[in-house]
C-alpha cells in the first residue's frame, strides 16, 4: 500500500536548537526548503500554525506558486476564521495549486495560546466547535445549491461556495489531538488522524481506540500519520553523538526555564498529546525511538526522536507502518540540510521496502 512522506514548510530557519538568522518570513529560505524537499523525494509540506507566525495559508500558497509537484498542508485553527470563509480559502488554493492542498485542522491544546487570539471557549467545547467547523466545509466543497446551517457555534443561510476545489469530491481533511474528545471527532470527521512518535505499543494503542470510534460511526478508519524527528549519522555511534549533541543545544536554549516558542511552557503542558509524550517511562524504545528530545522541550509537538544509521531509521519506520501507518511525518533540527539527508538517504529505503511487501503480497 502506498506510503506517504510529511516534511515541514518551515518560512524560516529557527528550530529548538538555534535562534532564527531572519525574519518570521524568509521567502529566500521558505523556497529552498520547499524546492529540498520536493528534489529529495518527499509528498508534502506542512505550513504550520501560530498565534503570532507568518500565515500558513499565504506560506502555503507562495510555495504552490512556486513548486511542481510538492503537495500542502494547510494548518488551521477554527478560532481564527468563520469555516465559510475557511472553505472559501482552501478551495482557492486547492484550485490555484491544481489539487495539491490538504486541510490540518488544530482544535487548540493550550488555553493561553487560544486566548491570544480572542478564543476563550474552553478546551472540551473547541472539540465541539471543531465538528461543526469540519462539517461545514465538507458541505461547502461539495454542495453546489445554497444550504443553511443552525448549530451551537454557527449559524448561517443560503450559502453556496462558487469556487470549486480542483481535487474531488474535496479536499482531505487532516486532524489530531490525544484526548477522549480529540478521538472521538477525529474519527468521525477526519480522513487522516496525526499522532505524535509514541512507543509502537502506545501508537498500536491510539490506532485501535479511533479505528473502534470510527466504526462505531459508521465509517472506514482515517488514514493515520505518525511524526517524529530523525537524527541519522553515518554509524549507530555517530548518530547518537549527533542525538546528545542535539539535546545539549536545547538546554543551552531552554537553561533558566526560557522558552523556545511563545505557544509551549516547557513544564506542565495542558493537551494530553504533551502529557502522554512526557508520560513515557525510559528514554529508548522499539528499534530507534528516543525521548529526550521531547523531555527537554516539555513534549513539545513533534518532539521524539529516531536515532541511527539511515538503515535503522527506515526499519524503525516500517515497524509503524506494520501497524497502519500510511504517513510518516519528520522534521530534523537543521532543517534544509536534514530534509535533504533523510529524503535521499531514509525514504527511498522505505518506498523500496513497501514495493517489495507489495509485489510480494
Amino acid at each position: 500500500m502506498p506510503v506517504e512522506f510529511l516534511g515541514i514548510g518551515a518560512t524560516n530557519d529557527g528550530t529548538e536548537t538555534r535562534a532564527r538568522s531572519g525574519p518570521a518570513f524568509d521567502p529566500e529560505f521558505t523556497l529552498a526548503l520547499a524546492r529540498a524537499h520536493e528534489a529529495s523525494g518527499w509528498d508534502r509540506v506542512l505550513t504550520a500554525y501560530g498565534s503570532g507566525s507568518p500565515d500558513p495559508a499565504q506560506a502555503a500558497a507562495y510555495i504552490a506558486d512556486h513548486t511542481e509537484r510538492l503537495q500542502l498542508l494547510l494548518a488551521h485553527r477554527p478560532n481564527v476564521s468563520y469555516p465559510t470563509f475557511t472553505a472559501k480559502t482552501v478551495a482557492t488554493l486547492d484550485a490555484m495549486s491544481g489539487g495539491r492542498l490538504t486541510l490540518h485542522v488544530i482544535t487548540g491544546g493550550n488555553d493561553h495560546e487560544q486566548q491570544r487570539e480572542g478564543d476563550t471557549l474552553p478546551k472540551d467545547r473547541r472539540y465541539d466547535r471543531t465538528r461543526e467547523a469540519i462539517q461545514i466545509m465538507k458541505r461547502a466543497w461539495t454542495e453546489r445549491e445554497p444550504w443553511d446551517f443552525h448549530g451551537e457555534h454557527y449559524d448561517f443561510t443560503d450559502f453556496a461556495l462558487d469556487v470549486e476545489p480542483a481535487q474531488k469530491p474535496r479536499p482531505r481533511v487532516s486532524f489530531g489531538g490525544s484526548s477522549e474528545a480529540a478521538y472521538k471527532v477525529g474519527a468521525e470527521e477526519a480522513d487522516i488522524y496525526a499522532l505524535w512518535g509514541e512507543p509502537l505499543a502506545g501508537t498500536a494503542e491510539q490506532i485501535a481506540t479511533i479505528t473502534q470510534l470510527a466504526k462505531e460511526a459508521g465509517r472506514p478508519a482515517p488514514t493515520f500519520q505518525v511524526a517524529f524527528r530523525p537524527i541519522l549519522g553515518r554509524t549507530e555511534e555517530e548518530a547518537w553523538e549527533k542525538a546528545h549533541a542535539t539535546v545539549a543545544r536545547i538546554q543551552e536554549r531552554t537553561a533558566g526555564g526560557q522558552q523556545l516558542t511563545r505557544r509551549h511552557r516547557l513544564t506542565d503542558p495542558e493537551n494530553a498529546g504533551s502529557q502522554r509524550l512526557l508520560a513515557i517511562e525510559g528514554e529508548r524504545h522499539d528499534r530507534a525511538l528516543w525521548t529526550v528530545t521531547s523531555k527537554v522541550t516539555g513534549g513539545a509537538g513533534n518532539s521524539t526522536a529516531l536515532v541511527g544509521t539511515p538503515e535503522t531509521v527506515a526499519a524503525a519506520l516500517m515497524d509503524y507502518y506494520d501497524l497502519g501507518v500510511r504517513i510518516l511525518s519528520a522534521r530534523g533540527y537543521d532543517l534544509l540540510e536534514d530534509a535533504t539527508q533523510f529524503g535521499e538517504q531514509v525514504i527511498p529505503l522505505v518506498r523500496q521496502e513497501v514495493a517489495r511487501r507489495d509485489a510480494a503480497a
